[in-house]
C-alpha cells in the first residue's frame, strides 16, 4: 500500500499560502530555533513530507507565529472575505475572530479557509 505525504505544495493549499510561504517557514525557523517549522516525516530526494494528520500540528505551529491574531501579517482571502461578511452580520473583528478560533478547535480537521468557505456558504444559503 502505498503511503501518502503532504509535501510544501500540499501544506501550502491546505493553509491558504503559496508553496513559497512554506519553504520562506522553514528556512526562517529551522530545527532549534525559538519556534522551529515541525521537521517532516520523510525525506525523498531532498523533497520533505508530512503526514496528512499533522496537519493540525503544522496549523497550530503557524498561529504561534509571533504576531499573529495581533494584527501581524496580511490576513488570508478567505479570512478576510470572511471578516467583511461577519461585520455586514453586525459582529466585530474581535467576536468573529473568537468564533473562527473556536470553530478551528472544534474541527481541527478543517483548515481555516475551509472553516471560512463553510460559514461563508452558510449564510448566504
Amino acid at each position: 500500500m502505498t503511503e501518502r505525504y503532504l509535501g510544501v505544495l500540499g501544506i501550502g493549499e491546505a493553509l491558504g499560502v503559496s508553496r513559497h510561504a512554506v519553504h520562506k517557514w522553514r528556512s526562517r525557523h529551522p530545527g532549534g530555533s525559538g519556534h522551529p517549522f515541525p521537521e517532516p516525516d520523510v525525506e525523498i530526494d531532498g523533497t520533505p513530507g508530512w503526514r496528512p494528520d499533522r496537519l493540525a500540528e503544522i496549523i497550530r505551529w503557524r498561529d504561534g507565529l509571533p504576531g499573529r491574531g495581533a494584527g501581524g501579517g496580511r490576513p488570508t482571502a478567505a479570512r478576510q472575505e470572511y471578516l467583511k461578511e461577519a461585520a455586514a452580520r453586525g459582529m466585530d473583528r474581535e467576536e468573529a475572530l473568537r468564533a473562527l478560533a473556536t470553530l478551528g478547535e472544534e474541527f481541527p480537521e478543517m483548515t481555516e479557509p475551509e472553516i471560512c468557505a463553510w460559514l461563508l456558504g452558510h449564510w448566504r444559503g
